[in-house]
């Protein structure tokens, strides 16, 4: 039997990185972020669910979704948000599930899931990790790596769960306001703890 555990954390938090160390480590990781690219990739049912209710304004020139595009129709219209979770969000739970299923006996699976609280997917975990960061770090890591103004970055920090309701679905809190080093070390201290083995070493 594998071992679920869930992590998540605000945008620009450093779910990435930590999933990549759990990786690194022998986790299986399963992303929710990916596997949402993947059930809207071109020739799915799921893409076409999408242009069906959006419109091909969302896609791009080599038929493609544009996802910019769909960004600014959907954080603008929470309707139309609600409607691409709708598509979206079943879909990828299916993919997860059957990627989760295929893990050895034995596995640590560890789903990253930025929306596990929102979505009251706690209870499905395990263990439940939380990648937290000061807001002001997130606001200027998504200004720095996506280009976003001070007020797009915001309203997309606000469209997910406030910090205080996420921290208080965790049973592990990673700090990710310091170096890749100090994030990196406490991630093998989690591992240590759900493996029952020394803490690792690089």
């Amino acid at each position: 039997m594998v071992r679920q555990i869930g992590l998540t954390g605000g945008i620009a938090s450093g779910k990435s990185v930590v999933a990549q160390r759990f990786a690194e480590l022998g986790a299986v990781i399963i992303d929710s972020d990916v596997l949402a690219r993947e059930v809207v990739a071109p020739g799915t049912p799921g893409l076409a669910a999408v242009v069906d209710r959006f419109g091909p304004a969302i896609l791009a020139p080599d038929g493609s979704l544009d996802r910019a595009a769909l960004g600014r129709v959907v954080f603008a219209d929470p309707k139309g948000r609600a409607a691409l979770e709708a598509i979206i969000h079943p879909a990828v739970r299916a993919r997860a599930a059957a990627l989760s299923e295929a893990a050895p006996p034995g596995a640590i699976v560890v789903q990253v899931i930025p929306l596990l609280v929102e979505a009251g997917l706690a209870d499905n975990f395990e263990m439940v990790v939380v990648v937290d960061v000061d807001p002001e770090i997130q606001l200027a890591r998504l200004g720095k790596r996506d280009g976003y103004s001070r007020e797009e970055a915001q309203a997309r920090v606000s469209a997910q769960a406030a910090r205080d309701v996420r921290l208080a679905h965790a049973d592990i809190v990673i700090e990710n306001g310091g170096s890749l080093s100090e994030l990196r070390a406490q991630v093998d201290r989690v591992w240590a703890e759900l493996t029952g083995s020394d803490t690792p070493g690089d």
